[in-house]
């Protein structure tokens, strides 16, 4: 596809206004583990009572690691096989992503590297394949398989991240129970528990949990927590037999933790930065409303967004991008299908894969948004301008809640400069930071 600047749709959007831009910090409470506190807090976690006695010498003891941009996920994870040598057993790490890396054994290591989860890094073997073993049927009659790898081991022990799903909603959303399903179960194991759609997920989830729990040498769950900044605040560690009663809980605590757009409504969205290391969606709808399927609502209302560029670590992975109202040709040149596609093919949710109206720089892609704007005042266009939806203490808003925030409409909400036009390169390429200096 021929994407150039200089045509009939630049000439159609040359003259679209931006309004000004200013910065704003979003203030949320902030419990916080900090990066030297993660060791003493996993060894604290690990040493309980009905834990620490799981793990005996000798041992060789599987630990997931998934594919997401979790915070200090390579520090929890070193703090973890550091914690299982101690006991005099033999750790090594298993890649747990489901059919994420391509599909691939190899794709999978690469991701974990780009989070700093290495062999020599973290000190014990990397073990990834996506061969399973076929534990049984739900009572819902759907296939149960988990990590040929980590089935054989003397004992696994579940490392995730606890918080809302993108996509649908639970008393299990992604935490332990999806690891254990969607993350050891590999590309089989995902494609058998979203084979119904996303509107029997919820069901279908914890009763492939339930046989895992039986059949599978599961020991233990310690899954994290992250405040609004994106930082460890809640680590614990959950005895096997506890993991199907603990984790409603703390779903219930991450989702009271969870960060939101402030202002709650507007008219475009820019998104700096997508990637699958914020979200299988590239940003978290949660966040950004933009949900793929119609099994979970919430986050900012808005009738447009951009998406701009892409991380490196995604590897081309750029799902979510369907749900944009425009992307730029930068972003769209760094799409690979046959990373991107394998995750349709086993969710079954083709939206987030579509590819929008793709423009020639980052000005188009706000100004197109500008202007198909409906029934709204386009010189007074309320934006809302993020650098990721993982990271979202400071963003930029346009001129039109300058007012309102000044005046203190919005709890929690401060403006930290006055309203100036951002600024672009003869390309149209955004020069302004979102990150105020």
């Amino acid at each position: 596809m021929k994407i150039k600047k200089g045509g009939v749709v630049s000439d159609l959007l040359k003259d679209v206004p931006i309004p000004k831009m200013f910065y704003a910090k979003q203030i949320f409470p902030r419990p916080i583990i900090t990066p030297k506190e993660i060791p003493g807090v996993v060894f604290a976690e690990l040493s309980k009572e009905k834990c620490a006695d799981q793990i005996k010498p000798g041992m060789n003891i599987a630990i997931t690691a998934g594919s997401r941009g979790i915070a200090n996920v390579d520090v929890i994870t070193k703090a973890i096989v550091d914690f299982v040598k101690a006991q005099n057993a033999k750790p090594f790490i298993v890649p747990a992503m489901g059919s994420h890396g391509g599909a691939t054994a190899q794709g999978q290591i690469e991701i974990l590297a780009g989070y700093n989860i290495t062999e020599e890094k973290m000190g014990c073997p990397i073990k990834s394949c996506m061969d399973t073993v076929m534990l049984g049927y739900s009572e819902l009659g759907k296939p149960v398989y988990l990590d040929k790898i980590a089935y054989e081991s003397d004992g696994i022990i579940v490392s995730c991240r606890l918080k809302l799903h993108n996509a649908f909603r639970g008393e299990y959303e992604s935490g332990p129970c999806k690891m254990m399903v969607v993350g050891l179960g590999k590309q089989h194991g995902a494609e058998s528990v979203h084979s119904d759609g996303m509107g029997k997920i919820a069901e279908n989830l914890p009763a492939n949990a339930k046989i895992i729990l039986e059949k599978a040498p599961i020991l233990l769950a310690i899954p994290c927590m992250e405040n609004a900044y994106d930082e460890t605040c809640k680590i614990e560690a959950i005895h096997k037999d506890d993991i199907m009663a603990r984790e409603p809980e703390l779903l219930k605590w991450a989702a009271a933790n969870m960060p939101q757009l402030i202002v709650g409504e507007g008219d475009v969205l820019i998104v700096d930065e997508i990637g699958k290391n914020y979200s299988g969606t590239g940003v978290d709808p949660n966040i950004t409303g933009t949900f793929s399927t119609d099994y979970a609502t919430g986050g900012l209302q808005v009738q447009r967004t951009c998406m701009l560029d892409i991380t490196d670590c995604s590897h081309g992975n750029g799902l979510g991008t369907g749900l944009a109202s425009a992307i730029t040709k930068r972003l769209f040149d760094k799409l690979d299908p046959e990373k991107m596609y394998p995750n349709c093919l086993t969710s079954t949710v083709l939206k987030s894969a579509g590819i929008p109206i793709v423009v020639a720089t980052d000005k188009e892609a706000i100004q197109l948004c500008i202007r198909t704007l409906n029934n709204v005042n386009k010189g007074k266009a309320r934006i809302i301008r993020i650098p990721n939806s993982l990271h979202i203490g400071q963003i930029m808003l346009s001129e039109a809640y300058y007012e309102d925030v000044n005046h203190g409409k919005y709890e929690g909400l401060e403006a930290e400069s006055e309203p100036q036009y951002m600024e672009f390169d003869v390309e149209g390429n955004l020069i302004t930071s979102i990150i105020r200096e």
